[in-house]
This record gives structure tokens, C-alpha cells and sequence, in this order.
């Protein structure tokens, strides 16, 4: 009986059908001239739109800039819903606040883990979206089931590639990306542009994958530019928009001869898509047929206006409209009572099907395995460190305890406390190259914000930071000839961490809501120049003028620096060669002399306040930068 029952409800949320009655409104064009200057801005209109999308295959077409995607978001509950009006139902009734949730949703770019493999990927989706009810046996299940259904048993344990690691072909990455959303088995099923860089044979089969999925009772519904004719006849409906207006809606199989009837008839053998384009773009025979001829460019652009505007109102006054907005009427009707119909945009709410452990754990080891497998950010770094160490090395090698070396000491400090901040400037990428792959994840209900920053801080700051850090320090230390105590070393590795940590959390912090590397980098720099000079050796700190003053309390290589300082020079004495007791005139000693000219409180609080001020700024770069992908913009 509960097999039964289980199968029933399957059967019952895969044949849905997704009515709309949706508004928005926005000037097309604002022109505005003043103060000897014009202001020039396009707006996009979202017109009012109507209509029912039936299991089956129903296809949103039009120009480029004709909407196509802004309006799937609406209906996936994926767009922003300030300024939205109308409503969308679901077998009539309301549209669930958490809707992006239950439904699957195919971006028009992958959005896979290219360094995991094809079933890697598929469990990774099973384990944080399916329910607990569901067991790992079972889950284990369904994802050989989807590998099987999708053709992808070939390449099941292939990578899915990256720019550095090949991995599958184009078309078997968009069956991957479907499948990631089959996982579910949602109601509703959208694909924003699924041809999108595929060829015309891989297109193809893409297409027929869906027309399966769809004839066995799901509804599918999908954008698309302009398809070849062996796609287009796979449609079960049709909607065509044009600069945000909807010209026709209803079975893709009638549509030529609707618009035979408006006047515009299709030549043989002709694609109907390039057909319905031409029309709209006010290009075609047809439209040359049934308009006047007019010289000029304004005219032109006047005869496009005006086949527009006739294409909307043949459309609102059609059957078809009527037959719709009557079928509309009788959805509405049959919403339970109790519940009264609103005209203003839904909330929109995530919700989760596993804890915040399971989750953790699933996106840590996806995370670390990621950077493992990924050369250009594990192997690199690593690589580039250890070059660093030898280099700073073999500049500073096994320095003396004279004037010389009291300056080759501070020298080689700095420049280590300067390079851990510049060395850490390469997690500007850690949320940016994954920004939309989270974006796509965390409103699918995948994981929390705060599971996904957790797990992408400890694994950049273990593999990438700690690492490095270690092998840096080993490296540089005994090559240059700093203090040879065990307690020394330690707190010179400690301090040289510290330094790495604080860097890139202040990365993090810029770079969280920035969508350009290069423009993350830029800050970065200009942060990191401002604070190299306010480290202590390019402008005696004491020195600077006190309405300036203050800059150096934002300064990361100061502490690392003072830290570092500390550490080395106390107990040194840096006048053995002399034979006379007297200290020479202009000179220093003792380490202790040195950081008392520099301004460096050598006290034991003096030593330990500068690592409480590098961990308090840690703290804060992260928080801020958590705060920035918490309240990221998430929706189109």
C-alpha cells in the first residue's frame, strides 16, 4: 500500500500544470537633458501576460532582449520580486513561497564541479536534496537510475572538466546539469537556453532527452532563441515575446496557421522558428507582402513599431487569447476557499532537507577535493611559495650579527611579512570563480550561506594558507639565520600564519560581492600599498605627522612586522666587533636599542598586542565578508 501510495503522488506532482497571470512595468526608454548634458537609460517592459503551461514541452521563444529569461525567473520564482504584480499558480493553487525549492531549474551556463566526476556530482545533489526519510541505499539508486536514463553510463566516472582538466563534451555536461536537477524528480522542470554552445546534432539529442521526459506526463519548460525545425516540431507549446510583449500563446502545432490567419504566411519549406523571428524583427517576405513601402530609416523602424503593435492586438483579440483567459478564470475559481487571491509577488523562502551538519560535511569534502584536485590553486601555490622561500633565502643568507646585519634582519622581515600579504591575494577568486555555481546552489535549497563560508574558509585556510605557510617558514628561516631557539622558530611560524590568515580575510572581505577578479585585485593592491607603507620601514613610524598617524593602526604587515621584530632582535647584539666598551656615535647595539629607535614596544604586551590586533581583524574581515554573501543578490 505505501508503494502504491508513494507511486500515486509521484504520478500526482509530476502532472502539473503552471498558470500566469504576471505584471511588471518599466518604461522601455528615459531621455532626459539638463545642465548642458543628456542622461540616456533603457529600462526593460515586462507586459501583462497570460497563459497556462500543460505537461508537456512548452518553449518561450523571441529575439534576442525579448525577455525570454527574465520571464522564466518569474515563473521559477527566481526573480527579484520587487515591482512584480499577478500571481502564479500550480494546479491552481498558490504558488509555494519556497517553489525554486521543489521545482528544478537548468542555467543556461553549467554549473557542475568540473574537477568532480559525473556520479560524484549526482550523489553530491541526492545527499542535500533529497529528504532524510530517504535512504543512502536508495539514493545510491536513483543516482545509477538518472546515470542510465541521461546516457551518461559511458562517462559516469569521468570528470566533468574544467579550463585546465579535460573532462566531457558539451552535450553530455548539459545532460549533467538536467540530471542534477532530476535528482528531486521536481514537478516543474525549467531549462533557461539548454542549445545554447552545443552543435546542431548535440542540440538535437538534448532536445529529445526532454520531449521523453515531458511524454511521460512532466512539465518542461524552456527558452530558446531560434531552433532548427527538427526541434521546433518536438514543441507541445508555443510562446513568442517580443520587447517584453507576448504575440502568441498556445500549441506550438497551430501557430503558422494562426498566423496565416493574422496575414502572414509561411513560405515552403521554411523553419517556422526563423519564420516567427523574421515577423517579429519586421524582416520577412510575409511582412514585406502585407505593408506598405516606405523609404528611409524612420519609416523602417515605424513599419517594425507598427508590426508590433499589430501583433499584440491580433493576439488579445484571438480565440486563443479568450479560450485562455477563460480557462484561466475556471483555475482561479477551483482555489480553495479561505485562501483569497493576491496580486502582489510571493515571498520567496528556502528551505532545506538535511541539517546543518550533513550539509557541512557533504560541501567541505566537495570543497577540499576540489582544491586537491585542481592544480592551478593546490600544486601553484605551493610551488610559488617554495620558489619565494629559496629566493628570500639566498638574498639574506645566513646573516651576520653586525650593523649589516641588523639592517639585512629588518630587511628580510619585511619583505616576509609584505609577501605573505601579496601571496594572499590569490583567494581573491575563492567566491567569485563560484559565484554562480552558489548563487544556483543556495536558492535550490542545496546548503546555508553559512555552510558554504565555513567550508570554503577552512579549506582555502588549511590547504592554501597553513600549508604554504609552513613550508615557507621551514625554508627561510634556517637559510636566512635568524635566532636559533625552538621557541623563536615557532613564534616566527606562528606570526608568518597569522599574517596569511589576516591577508586573506581582508581578500575575502573585498572580493565577496565583486564579480571581476581583476576589479577584487585592484582594491587588494591599493590596500595592501597603502598598509606596506605604514609597516614600519619605509616611513619611521614615529615620525609621521599626527593627523596621518592613525593609518598605521590599519596596517597588517605593522603587527606581522612589529611581531616579527620582536622576536628576532631582543637579546641580539650587534656591536661585538667593536673593541671599545663605548658605543659608537649614531649606532645601536643591542636588538633592544634598534626597536626602541623604530618605535616598537618590546614589553611582553607589546609583543602579544600584535597578534590580538591581527586575530580582532581576522575576525572582522570575515565577518564582513560573510555579510556580503548573506545578503548577495541572489535573484535576477
Amino acid at each position: 500500500n505505501q508503494t502504491i501510495a508513494k507511486q500515486l503522488k509521484c504520478q500526482f506532482f509530476k502532472c502539473v500544470t503552471t498558470n500566469f497571470n504576471i505584471q511588471r512595468f518599466f518604461p522601455l526608454k528615459w531621455n532626459k537633458c539638463s545642465a548642458g548634458f543628456c542622461c540616456n537609460a533603457s529600462f526593460f517592459f515586462f507586459a501583462s501576460r497570460s497563459g497556462l503551461m500543460k505537461p508537456g514541452l512548452n518553449a518561450i521563444m523571441g529575439a534576442t532582449g525579448s525577455g525570454k529569461s527574465s520571464f522564466l525567473d518569474v515563473l521559477a520564482a527566481r526573480k527579484d520580486p520587487a515591482g512584480l504584480s499577478g500571481e502564479v499558480l500550480i494546479d491552481g493553487a498558490h504558488q509555494p513561497p519556497n517553489f525554486k525549492c521543489l521545482s528544478g531549474y537548468v542555467v543556461q551556463d553549467d554549473v557542475v564541479m568540473g574537477t568532480l566526476t559525473v556520479r560524484e556530482n549526482f550523489r553530491f545533489s541526492a545527499a542535500l536534496r533529497l529528504p532524510k526519510s530517504v535512504s543512502q541505499k536508495e539514493k545510491e539508486e536513483k543516482v545509477e537510475k538518472l546515470i542510465q536514463e541521461l546516457g551518461l553510463g559511458r562517462v559516469a566516472d569521468s570528470r566533468v572538466g574544467t579550463q585546465l582538466i579535460r573532462g566531457i563534451s558539451g552535450g553530455e555536461r548539459k545532460r549533467t546539469n538536467i540530471g542534477m536537477e532530476l535528482i528531486i524528480d521536481p514537478p516543474v522542470l525549467f531549462l533557461d537556453e539548454p542549445t545554447t554552445g552545443l552543435d546542431a546534432s548535440t542540440a538535437n539529442s538534448v532536445l529529445l532527452l526532454l520531449k521523453r521526459m515531458a511524454d511521460s506526463g512532466r512539465t518542461i519548460i524552456l527558452s530558446i532563441h531560434q531552433p532548427r525545425y527538427s526541434i521546433y516540431r518536438l514543441f507541445d507549446s508555443l510562446t513568442l515575446l517580443v520587447n517584453g510583449k507576448q504575440v502568441y500563446h498556445g500549441p506550438a502545432q497551430t501557430a503558422l496557421e494562426y498566423f496565416s490567419d493574422i496575414g502572414y504566411t509561411c513560405e515552403p519549406h521554411n523553419n517556422p522558428a526563423d519564420f516567427f523571428l523574421d515577423i517579429i524583427n519586421g524582416d520577412s517576405t510575409a511582412v514585406a507582402l502585407n505593408s506598405v513601402n516606405k523609404e528611409g530609416e524612420n519609416s523602417v523602424t515605424m513599419s517594425r513599431q507598427g508590426i508590433e503593435d499589430k501583433l499584440v492586438e491580433e493576439y488579445r483579440s484571438s480565440s486563443s487569447f479568450k479560450l485562455t483567459k477563460a480557462e484561466l478564470g475556471s483555475y482561479k475559481s477551483s482555489i480553495v476557499q479561505g485562501k483569497p487571491t493576491t496580486t502582489t509577488a510571493p515571498s520567496r523562502t528556502i528551505t532545506y532537507n538535511t541539517g546543518f551538519l550533513t550539509q557541512f560535511r557533504w560541501v567541505l569534502k566537495r570543497t577540499f577535493r576540489n582544491l586537491m584536485l585542481n592544480p592551478q590553486t593546490s600544486v601553484a601555490q605551493i610551488a610559488v611559495t617554495l620558489f619565494l622561500a629559496l629566493v628570500v633565502g639566498a638574498i639574506f643568507f645566513d646573516v651576520k650579527e653586525d650593523q649589516s646585519g641588523m639592517q639585512n634582519r629588518f630587511g628580510a622581515l619585511f619583505f616576509i611579512t609584505v609577501n605573505q600579504c601579496f601571496s594572499s591575494l590569490s583567494s581573491a577568486e575563492l567566491f567569485i570563480a563560484e559565484r554562480k555555481l552558489f548563487i544556483h546552489e543556495y536558492i535550490s535549497g542545496y546548503y546555508r550561506v553559512s555552510v558554504y563560508f565555513l567550508s570554503k574558509i577552512l579549506s582555502d585556510i588549511l590547504t592554501l594558507r597553513t600549508f604554504p605557510a609552513i613550508i615557507f617558514s621551514c625554508v627561510a628561516y634556517f637559510m636566512i639565520g635568524l635566532k636559533p631557539t625552538a621557541g623563536a622558530f615557532f613564534t616566527f611560524m606562528f606570526t608568518v600564519t597569522l599574517v596569511a590568515y589576516t591577508a586573506t580575510a581582508m581578500a575575502l572581505a573585498i572580493s565577496a560581492d565583486q564579480t571581476v577578479v581583476a576589479i577584487a585585485n585592484i582594491f587588494m593592491t591599493i590596500a595592501c600599498v597603502f598598509m606596506m607603507i605604514f609597516a614600519g620601514l619605509l616611513v619611521n613610524l614615529p615620525s609621521i605627522v599626527s593627523w596621518l598617524s592613525w593609518l598605521k593602526y590599519l596596517s597588517i604587515p605593522r603587527y606581522g612586522l612589529g611581531a616579527l621584530q620582536v622576536n628576532e632582535f631582543t637579546g641580539l647584539n650587534f656591536c661585538r666587533g667593536f673593541n671599545s666598551s663605548i658605543t659608537p656615535p649614531g649606532l645601536s647595539c643591542t636588538g633592544e636599542e634598534f626597536l626602541e629607535e623604530q618605535g616598537v614596544d618590546f614589553s611582553t604586551w607589546g609583543f602579544w598586542q600584535n597578534h590580538l590586533a591581527l586575530g580582532v581583524m581576522t575576525f572582522c574581515f570575515l565577518a564582513i565578508a560573510y555579510l556580503k554573501l548573506r545578503f548577495i543578490r541572489k535573484f535576477t
